[in-house]
């Protein structure tokens, strides 16, 4: 496993803070921003696999790194843009990948694997819900062998206070804006859920 840090973000353990909760409820409540979903969706179906070009180190397809092993990869998930800023659909979205580019969300994988990948969902959920405002945790896998084949799972954050029918659905979709972060806001974020994830993912890896 890898825990290695990007440059500039420093792990600040334990569970969040009043203040670096309040500070993330605001910025899943404030105002959405459009999405350009018509170029997202030509990227997505004429350009690389996004998950691929990642894991190569592609800066134009840059994301915050929590956790890597053998097998898996778990990111915070931007959406893309040209001007680097920190645009997501919530934050605390997270997806947790194969490292390898596999496309069937049960087939492609021996059980062992799938149970793996599984476990390091399961972890995903529990930091974000210890580490940010959550009324509920969604997981799901989406994707499609038109775009977006490399098979993840989004494991997002729902926090307090969004109406009934922004929730689910609505809540994912880009369709309906994005959030912007600070770039402080991100790096503090990903600071605490790659520390979170350290300590349980070990622990669980060191239990008989």
């Amino acid at each position: 496993m890898n825990f290695s840090m990007e440059p500039g973000v420093e792990a600040v353990p334990g569970k969040v803070g009043r203040s670096a909760a309040a500070a993330v409820l605001r910025s899943a409540m404030r105002e959405r921003r459009p999405f350009d979903l018509e170029s997202y969706v030509r990227r997505t179906r004429t350009g690389p696999c996004f998950i691929c070009e990642f894991l190569k180190g592609n800066p134009n397809h840059h994301h915050h790194m929590l956790y890597e092993d053998d097998l898996a990869v778990v990111f915070l998930a931007r959406a893309p843009n040209g001007e680097g800023r920190q645009l997501v659909q919530a934050p605390g979205y997270t997806l947790v990948v194969p490292r390898e580019h596999r496309e069937g969300a049960t087939h492609d994988f021996t059980l062992a694997e799938y149970l793996r990948l599984q476990t390091v969902v399961y972890h995903v959920a529990e930091a974000l819900r210890q580490e940010l405002p959550t009324e509920r945790v969604y997981i799901l896998s989406l994707g499609s062998d038109q775009g977006n084949s490399h098979v993840h799972w989004h494991v997002v954050s729902l926090p307090p206070g969004v109406p009934y029918d922004e929730q689910q659905f609505h809540f994912l979709m880009a369709e309906h804006g994005v959030v912007e972060l600070t770039r402080e806001e991100m790096t503090d974020l990903t600071a605490r859920l790659r520390e979170r994830l350290k300590r349980t993912l070990v622990m669980n890896q060191d239990q008989p």
